[in-house]
């Protein structure tokens, strides 16, 4: 089992180093580091408050108050339990890796496994893509790929390994996909029908 993981844990270095430092370009390194900013994204979370409220009324609160509660999932899921039970350290931080990394964001103290990062975003995609997801074609593939670029973003700037994003992005989409299901299960109770 041990020689597993390290080989497991050699794919996800070389991995990582291919992003980190083969992707290097001017433009990539003035954008990801931005995408992964909550405040860049502030004007996308106003505008999912103000359409649930708008067009759902009484259901706008319940879907509101479930993307929160899958968020918080997510991010509990992977920064309390996960990172504390795994403890492996970011390659930013790791001693045998960090000077070889090309850092392009704080590097942080916490560990590495699972990203939160990609938890959360990734938890908010697939429950909004199971809320909304049947109004326009393009809400699928634009919050995957919205996620996606944030949970790649903490690869190429150093503060995560591929395995961290793509378990926290797995751990965040069951998280959302549940909290999407959950709010249909509500969304046909009678209390809620009569408010849409």
């Amino acid at each position: 089992m041990n020689a597993f993981l390290e080989i497991l844990q050699r794919w996800d270095a070389s991995l990582f180093f291919w992003i980190n430092q083969g992707w290097s370009s001017g433009f990539l390194d003035a954008l990801l580091p931005i995408l992964r900013e909550r405040l860049v994204w502030a004007p996308f979370y106003i505008f999912i408050l103000v359409f649930s409220l708008l067009n759902y009324d009484k259901k706008g609160w319940l879907y509101i108050g479930m993307l929160l509660l899958c968020f918080a999932a997510a991010d509990f899921s992977s920064s309390q339990i996960l990172k504390k039970q795994v403890q492996r350290l970011r390659p930013c931080n790791d001693p045998a890796l960090s000077a070889q990394v090309q850092l392009r964001a704080p590097c942080g103290s916490g560990y590495s496994f699972t990203s939160s990062h990609a938890a959360n975003h990734f938890a908010v995609a697939l429950f909004l893509i199971g809320v909304f997801g049947h109004l326009n074609r393009w809400i699928r593939p634009s919050l995957l790929l919205w996620a996606g670029s944030i949970a790649l973003s903490q690869v190429y700037v150093g503060v995560h390994y591929p395995g961290d994003v793509l378990c926290g992005g797995l751990l965040g989409s069951l998280i959302g996909w549940g909290g999407g299901l959950l709010s249909h299960r509500m969304d046909g109770h009678p209390e809620w029908k009569k408010a849409g």
